[in-house]
């Protein structure tokens, strides 16, 4: 500054940087009544503070009083009315001579005086009752100052950004500004830094922890949030932040102050909620899903009458049940045929084991434990051995005989092996399988 300006003396250039700092200043602050958010970020501050400190008086004072008159807390749930009539009535014993009509409906009115007539509380003296009565005028004072300082805030908020008013409220506007420090801070955020501000806490922790980050954060409290279901708070709260972020730039840097972009754009998303809270039905090619949640509020009313028909089964067609594996594998187990030709005895001797034991197990008996596999064996050795010197010895005594009867003496042989295999078990005792061993022994005489 001094080799640009040369010549002047040191007093005169502190004035003059002074007087340079103080317009640059001015300029950003703009200067201008209507654009002081300052005004606004303090109010909203001093609403919360004065919220906090009604909250801790009115709860003192329902402390205080309820020792004396503890049945007019549940009686009166309003903490303005209570403070009022506590006010009003001082003792309890005032109460039936206490006009209350200004203050409380007939029915409430009879109520708390007939409970003043039984009530259990402790007395109290006069100097008790005076300071009480003087909590109750804070109170009172304080509700009031509350209402003129929220007027307030509401004329300073339409006249700084009206369409950020108009879109979500003066008290949810007014604590975005409050946040971002201005209204041009929040201007030259984006829309997802708005939908989230207030809860950078709940943000970094779930990023630290991998986890799904926050939906909302201060604009939860707005009224098109607050109107939609659970599951379509978010996707409200996403588009309420963009259109929230263009009402906030709009009134930051426009010229005109009007709030038609707000106004219009709350009306678009109030159709939009409209849309996803009917699950949008008016698609043409809409879900089943959709339909069925409001199908199951109305009842159908539904009558079954029972078919006759069903009763009778002449003239239909038997229908033939399906053999179950396992009821196959029995089948072909019993119906066990005795081969022609030169086949091998011990294959023939194990099913006819097999089927005398499930001949047993279906009569319910149980079949005798079998003999060790060593004595088995010698005794099929022996068997064997028998029946080959018997069949050489038929064969040097007899000649040839034709072919039919040679097969029936293959059958006799075969039904002396099945005779010599059967004595390892027991012989069945019921009088059935004695009818089936005679019809066997007559077919096979015949």
């Amino acid at each position: 500054m001094d080799s640009l300006l040369a010549g002047l003396p040191k007093k005169e250039m502190t004035a003059m940087a002074l007087g340079l700092a103080h317009s640059l200043s001015r300029y950003k602050l703009k200067f201008s009544p209507d654009k002081i958010d300052t005004m606004i970020v303090q109010a909203q501050c001093l609403l919360d503070d004065l919220d906090k400190e009604l909250n801790n008086y009115i709860m003192r004072c329902r402390e205080w009083y309820g020792w004396h008159f503890p049945e007019l807390g549940k009686i009166i749930n309003d903490n303005t009315l209570f403070v009022k009539v506590v006010k009003l009535i001082g003792t309890r014993d005032n109460a039936s001579q206490t006009d209350l009509s200004d203050v409380l409906p007939e029915d409430l009115e009879e109520k708390v005086k007939e409970a003043a007539e039984i009530s259990m509380g402790t007395e109290i003296s006069d100097d008790d009752i005076m300071n009480i009565q003087n909590l109750c005028d804070e109170i009172v004072s304080i509700t009031e100052y509350r209402t003129h300082l929220t007027d307030y805030l509401k004329a300073r908020m339409m006249a700084m950004a009206p369409n950020l008013t108009v879109l979500i409220g003066e008290h949810i506007g007014a604590r975005l500004i409050a946040h971002a420090g201005s209204l041009m801070n929040l201007a030259k955020h984006p829309a997802s830094t708005v939908q989230i501000f207030g809860a950078e806490k709940a943000l970094f922790r779930a990023l630290k922890t991998k986890k799904d980050t926050p939906k909302y954060g201060l604009i939860y409290h707005a009224q098109l949030v607050g109107q939609c279901s659970t599951k379509n708070k978010g996707k409200m709260s996403r588009m309420l932040a963009a259109k929230a972020a263009l009402a906030t730039r709009v009134d930051a840097f426009g010229e005109d102050v009007s709030f038609e972009l707000g106004a219009e754009h709350k009306v678009k998303l109030e159709n939009r909620l409209r849309l996803l809270e009917e699950g949008n039905l008016r698609r043409i090619s809409g879900t089943g899903k959709a339909k069925a949640k409001f199908e199951k509020y109305h009842s159908k009313s539904e009558v079954f009458q029972y078919q006759v028909a069903n009763d009778s089964t002449i003239g239909k067609k038997p229908v033939k049940r399906e053999h179950s594996p396992e009821e196959d594998g029995q089948v072909s187990a019993k119906k066990i045929k005795l081969e022609d030709g030169a086949a091998d005895v011990t294959p023939k001797k194990k099913k006819v084991k097999q089927e005398v034991k499930e001949e047993l197990e279906e009569d319910g008996e149980e079949p005798a434990p079998s003999e060790p596999t060593s004595e088995k064996k010698k005794k099929k050795k022996k068997s064997l051995a028998a029946e080959q010197a018997d069949e050489s010895q038929v064969a040097d005594q007899e000649p040839e005989e034709p072919k039919s009867e040679k097969k029936k003496k293959k059958k006799v042989a075969d039904d002396s092996q099945v005779a010599d295999a059967d004595e390892t078990v027991e012989e069945p005792k019921s009088e059935k399988k004695k009818k089936k061993k005679k019809r066997q022994s007559q077919v096979e005489e015949e």
